[in-house]
């Protein structure tokens, strides 16, 4: 229920970093208190449950001096991490901040901050006060991380018994396994990926989007011609919102299937590459679905 003040009571702490109108209005609506407001040169005291961080107009150089230490501090004490970015900053602040523990917003709305701080009050390691269909959604969308994880996990066990085939077994589709699978073609995925652009010219985009398989399709590519793809390369293939793209990388890495490469010639920016089990369950997906007689779709 809504309390006199606006929110919905008072149950987490927020360590503010940076200056924001609209980052105070959130907290506040999302029933936090800022317990500690944060110059960039700040270290946060042990109370907050959820840093927010106000990036968005603060100088790159800034960032790159304060954020390692934010994110060590957030990661060593198990507490949750709210940033607001602009679409230029977004290789910037990846590069630290990236995570399960993460929620990166790139020019929100209200109700998206109200949202994310809302939520990160409940994944940090010290209880937060979140509302209990905040908790709900926060469950599903771990189950629904978990959801996919499993999918492709399967895509890669050996059919003993039919027991890990390839199939959907509702419509009795099914693809018997080969010795050795033929070598994937990068220029194949990247048809596919025009061919899932070609939709938004029939259709409403936002009735078709599908921004964790386009990434997945993306890094396969790129895996196969030996490429880089940095996080806002990423966020452009997702052909979403840069924080609907940004929500589903921190996904995708907590589920064990991107992982983050630091760039060797410049400590700012980060690249994104398919884990070693996201990999094997590219190939096996694209060999099983060629065998089949079935695009990559």
């Amino acid at each position: 229920m809504m309390q006199p003040g606006g929110g919905y009571g008072s149950g987490f702490v927020v360590a503010l970093v940076g200056a924001s109108a609209d980052g105070e209005e959130a907290i506040a609506l999302a029933g936090g208190r800022i317990g500690e407001r944060i110059g960039w040169d700040g270290v946060p005291g042990e109370a907050a449950t959820v840093l927010v961080v106000e990036a968005e107009g603060v100088a790159d150089a800034v960032l790159a001096d304060a954020l390692p230490g934010l994110a060590a501090i957030a990661d060593a004490r198990g507490r949750a991490v709210v940033a607001t970015i602009a679409v230029d900053q977004i290789d910037l602040v990846a590069a630290e901040l990236l995570g399960a523990r993460v929620i990166l917003l790139c020019a929100p709305t209200l109700a998206e901050r109200v949202a994310a701080v809302a939520v990160a009050a409940g994944i940090g390691d010290t209880p937060g006060f979140v509302r209990e269909d905040e908790r709900e959604r926060l469950r599903r969308m771990n189950e629904e991380v978990a959801r996919i994880a499993g999918l492709l996990a399967r895509l890669v066990e050996a059919p003993d018994a039919g027991d890990g085939a390839v199939e959907d077994r509702r419509l009795g589709y099914s693809v018997a396994a080969a010795q050795a699978q033929a070598p994937v073609a990068a220029a194949d995925v990247r048809r596919t990926i025009r061919a899932r652009r070609m939709r938004a010219q029939y259709f409403d985009a936002r009735l078709v989007e599908d921004p964790g398989w386009d990434m997945l399709l993306d890094l396969f590519a790129s895996e196969l011609e030996r490429g880089q793809v940095s996080v806002s390369s990423l966020c452009i293939a997702a052909a979403v919102a840069p924080t609907t793209a940004l929500r589903w990388i921190s996904r995708m890495v907590a589920a064990g299937l991107f992982a983050r490469m630091p760039d060797a010639g410049d400590k700012r920016r980060a690249f994104l590459v398919l884990t070693p089990a996201a990999s094997a369950a590219m190939h096996g997906y694209a060999d099983a679905v060629r065998r089949g007689g079935l695009p990559i779709v």
